[in-house]
This record gives structure tokens, C-alpha cells and sequence, in this order.
């Protein structure tokens, strides 16, 4: 099999995930270059999966309909995002913020894949959760990695527009966690092929300054949150100050900061009175 294009780190990821050869193994070869190891595929199966890849940037997630996440793996299709490391983070933030809680009830607005939701089901058995989305085909995936990964979880899914389906337990949320489109309109064309052209828009696109989302799921905070509750929202490496600020200037307390692993803003945390 000769395989000539592409990032050696994606072909690399492509045989950990599907072929079963992981980065130890992958070292112990340049150290043995005459041992042999066994595939989980053939070879022309991965070479078809590789081609493919190439030939028009689509997502290995989407190919090979999968992507870890924390420590489960998700399935994952075109009708949503694909979950990232940096949201990964939103989660241990969220955990902190409610150490002291024995129970209570979480929402992810935008679940998307359900990465979110899955985690906060894992993490927290004692609570009631509700996830959101107005794609009804991405609710289906959520529902499925539910399904999959926490079968006997209590989370209730809800088809519509972030607070909107929620309305029957406003004022009740000890904990909302939500990773909206945060892209500014002019900067989506900009995006590498593999995403703008694969990735559902609408779970990229935040409008004029990438911040329409975030208002929205800011402001119902206001009355979405339980008092005490906190809202943790990830946003674009550039937004940090302005959304601080409108959770400040709107009456939200305890609004924080904290930073990806590459040094970044990329989180920002409130609490309703």
C-alpha cells in the first residue's frame, strides 16, 4: 500500500482509530523496522478511507463515523459538529463549579453530537438533564451516543431554538453549559476546506461578529438559571473581554474567565444572583 498526500498526524490518528495501531505501536516499528503487527482492517480498506479523505477534505471523523471524546467515543455524522479538545475543557470547568452539589439540574444548549451531554450524564447520575438542538437530526445522534454510553441516564431532548424548548423549567437550572457558533460571518470562507465545506454552517456561524448565539444564551440565562446557577459558554479566541462584559452589563455575577490549552480565553463563566 503506497499512500502519497495528506497530513502524516490525520494518517496517524486514521490508524489508531480503525486499524488498531496506536502511536506506542506505531514507535516500536521505526525502532524494529522488521516487526510485523496485525491490522484491525485490511489495507485496502484503509486505503480507500484515505483516498477519500484526500480527494475532497472530508472529515476522517465522518468517514470512519466516529471520534473520541473524554474518555468514550461518540458517533458522529455530517448533521453535526464535530467535537473538539478544547470543548473537552467545558466539562472540567463545570465540575468545579458545582462540587458541592449532590444533585440538580444541568442543560447543553446546542448538543450537537450530545458530547456534552453525554459527559454531564456520565459525570453526574444524581441529576436531571436536558439538551437542546434545532436540528432534529443532530437530536438523534445525541440520542443514540446517550443511548450508546449512558443508557439509564435522565436526560430529556428537546427540538428547538437554545432556551426556547426549556421554557417550562425556567428559573430552575443549576448548571447550562453550551458551545454555540462563535465564527463571525466574514471569517467562515477563511476556514480549512475540511471545515467549511463539511461541517454543518449553521453550527459554525455566529453571525456579523460571532456573537449572536451568545447573546441569546446569555440573556436567557437571566431567568433560565436557577439563583446561584452558572452558565459556562466557550467562545472565539477574540471575544473573551466583549461577552465578559455583557454578562456583567445584563446583572450576572461571578463572570470569569478561563483559558484552552493553548493559553487562550476560551471559556466564559457567570452566575445568576
Amino acid at each position: 500500500m503506497i499512500l502519497i498526500g495528506g497530513r502524516k498526524v490525520d494518517f496517524d490518528w486514521l490508524l489508531d482509530m480503525v486499524a488498531g495501531v496506536s502511536w506506542a505501536k506505531l514507535q516500536s516499528i521505526i525502532l524494529n523496522p522488521e516487526k510485523f503487527i496485525s491490522l484491525d482492517i485490511s489495507t485496502d480498506e484503509l486505503e480507500v478511507i484515505w483516498k477519500s479523505h484526500l480527494k475532497d477534505q472530508t472529515p476522517l471523523q465522518y468517514l470512519i463515523s466516529k471520534c473520541p471524546w473524554r474518555d468514550v467515543e461518540l458517533e458522529v455524522s455530517a448533521e453535526a459538529l464535530i467535537p473538539r479538545q478544547e470543548t473537552e475543557f467545558l466539562i472540567d470547568i463545570a465540575l468545579k463549579k458545582i462540587i458541592n452539589f449532590d444533585s440538580g439540574r444541568w442543560a447543553d444548549l446546542g448538543t450537537g453530537s450530545g458530547a456534552i451531554a453525554v459527559s454531564l450524564a456520565k459525570s453526574l447520575p444524581n441529576w436531571n438533564g436536558y439538551a437542546t438542538d434545532i436540528s432534529n437530526e443532530a437530536l438523534e445522534l445525541a440520542k443514540r451516543n446517550l443511548k450508546a454510553i449512558v443508557p439509564n441516564a435522565n436526560v430529556r431532548f428537546s427540538l428547538g431554538d437554545w432556551w426556547e424548548p426549556l421554557k417550562r423549567w425556567r428559573g430552575r437550572f443549576d448548571l447550562v453549559l453550551s458551545n454555540p457558533p462563535y465564527i463571525p460571518s466574514y471569517l467562515v470562507e477563511e476556514l480549512e476546506p475540511v471545515v467549511k465545506n463539511h461541517e454543518p454552517i449553521i453550527a459554525l456561524d455566529g453571525g456579523e461578529d460571532g456573537m449572536n448565539a451568545s447573546r441569546k444564551i446569555i440573556l436567557g440565562a437571566l431567568n433560565g438559571l436557577a439563583k446561584g446557577g452558572w452558565l459556562i459558554l466557550e467562545h472565539h479566541y477574540d471575544q473573551s473581554e466583549k461577552i465578559t462584559s455583557f454578562m456583567k452589563n445584563i446583572g450576572m455575577e461571578e463572570v470569569s474567565f478561563e483559558k484552552d490549552l493553548s493559553g487562550i480565553k476560551r471559556y466564559a463563566i457567570c452566575r445568576r444572583k
